[in-house]
């Protein structure tokens, strides 16, 4: 692994802490311009140490996070949380 940028280890410490984010959210928690942190997190995933994933409530945002939290967990407490939908599940509750 290369060293990182101090933008990447400010994004990586921020996933660490707050668990997955849009690029937005760390856009707003980092306190740096979009294109720094699209280049922090270009430089997390060459170095395998985050892993992206579709947003379920919105398709069109992409949630990043960190590498040590399985994607399985998240997926888990989605579902729980009610973001997922289950095949023959209604979106009417009555």
């Amino acid at each position: 692994m290369t060293s990182l940028p101090p933008s990447s280890q400010t994004v990586l410490k921020v996933l660490v802490k707050n668990g997955a984010m849009t690029h937005k959210d760390i856009v707003k928690k980092c306190h740096c311009s979009p294109r720094t942190v699209r280049f922090a997190l270009k430089k997390l995933k060459e170095n395998e140490l985050i892993v992206e994933r579709m947003n379920m409530q919105d398709m069109r945002q992409i949630i990043y996070q960190d590498r040590n939290l399985p994607l399985r967990q998240s997926w888990v407490s989605d579902l729980f949380s009610g973001s997922v939908m289950m095949p023959g599940q209604s979106t009417n509750s009555g």
